[in-house]
This record gives C-alpha cells, structure tokens and sequence, in this order.
C-alpha cells in the first residue's frame, strides 16, 4: 500500500483534536490511520535498530570482528564504520531466507487484504522464531523459561519446533545469550594464533636483551602478514556464515 496523499482533520477544538491520515492504495481504496496508529508507527521505527542487534545474526559477527581487530592490535583498523558496514552486509546475506519467508507469509497477504495486522505479525514471528531457535542453546531456553515460570506444552514433537508456542520475551533473550557465548568462544580462538606471535616475539626481544622495545611494535607485522597468507578473512566470513544453520 503506497501512501498517496496525507491529509491532517481537526474534529474536534484545538486541545483535544484527533490528527488522522488518509491512505489510498493502488485500487483506489483508502483508509485512514488515527494519532494512536502513528505514534505506534514511529515507536516501531524507533525499535527497529534494537530488533536488528537483537534478533538477527549482527550481534555474533559485530562481536567477533571486534575481537580479531583487538587480536591482531591494529587499534582503529578497520575502521568501526568498516565493521558496522561489513556486519550489516553479511546480517542481511545470511537473512536473506528469513525475510523473504516473512515477505511471503506475512506482509504480502496483509499488503493484499488478506489477513489483518495481527494475524500478519503472528504469522512474521514463525520464520524469525524458526531461525533463532536453531541458534540457540537449550540451557539458556531453559534458564529463560525458569525465570519467567514458562512451561512447554505437553507434545511428541522434539528439535526446534517444540519450543515454537514459547514467546519472543523468552525467545529473544535466549537467543541472545546463546550468540555472546558463541562469539566469545570464537573471539577465544581467533585470539590464540595472535598470542603466541606475541610471545615469541617477547621472548626473542627478552634473550636479544632490547628490554626497551615494546613487543608490539615488532608483533604487529608478524600478525598482518599472517593473516595475509592465511586468507585470514576469508576464514573468518566463512565461518561465521557457516555457522548459522
């Protein structure tokens, strides 16, 4: 539905009028949203952000790009817009699948008449409840649902799906926890190859008897050249747009 004109009627004094929007689709057909309708809309817009850190693949691979830049001690490089840019690209390759179920199921039926707002939104959660729940851990669905006294439905059906009737105030949080221990472990790795350049380095400085010298500045690069060789980025993308089933 294309907004084509918007128009501002004042039923009521100044004080206590009502502001409505008049909205006409491709057919002709038109409908009106009220002041409560607009504020929700721009509450949403406002929460956008938020719903993308929080439910999408960005928390994992912002974290770990953070990690491999603090690893590899080039402070500012990449830069953060870089990261951010990156992160964002690869949220929405790896989303891609998601948002078109949720194109399909949800907005173009209710782009068409065929469903209400409510039935579209229940019917938007599935694919991102389908896609956090194969991410995330059982022991923090479990830590969630104990906290919030949740109790699964009585059902023979196991995996992912068993968990579908939980909630996004159980979901979400779960999923979260789940994608900071992941990225944490893979910061945990990524930093291994890079501490052990760093010592050599130290111990070589320390028998040469250059106390004086920071370690660093020789480290750095010895770090940069291998994970030049190594295809080093490469590696990290692969992983972490393979790692989401």
């Amino acid at each position: 539905m294309s907004l084509c004109v918007g128009v501002f009627g004042f039923a009521r004094p100044v004080g206590a009028a009502e502001v409505t929007m008049k909205f006409q689709d491709a057919a002709g057909e038109g409908g009106s949203m009220n002041s409560l309708d607009i504020m929700l809309l721009f509450l949403f817009l406002a929460v956008v952000p938020s719903l993308v850190l929080m439910m999408t693949s960005f928390t994992r691979i912002i974290i770990v790009l953070s990690f491999l830049r603090n690893a590899m001690g080039t402070q500012q490089s990449p830069p953060n817009q870089i990261l951010i840019g990156l992160a964002m690209v690869l949220t929405f390759f790896i989303m891609s699948p998601v948002l078109s179920d949720v194109n399909t199921q949800a907005y173009q039926p209710y782009k068409s008449g065929e469903i209400t707002r409510e039935q579209a939104f229940e019917k938007a959660q599935e694919p991102m409840k389908e896609f956090m729940l194969k991410q995330t851990e059982k022991k923090s669905l479990d830590l969630f649902m104990s906290i919030s006294n949740t109790e699964l439905p009585d059902t023979s059906v196991e995996g992912p799906e068993r968990y579908m009737e939980l909630s996004l105030t159980v979901i979400v949080p779960s999923f979260v926890l789940s994608e900071l221990n992941k990225a944490f472990t893979m910061g945990f790795l990524i930093f291994i190859p890079f501490l052990i350049i760093d010592l050599v380095v130290s111990s070589t400085l320390m028998s040469m008897g250059m106390v004086m010298l920071p370690p660093t500045m020789i480290a750095l690069p010895f770090k940069i050249m291998m994970f030049v060789l190594v295809d080093g980025w490469d590696l990290v993308i692969k992983t972490l747009v393979q790692g989401f089933h």
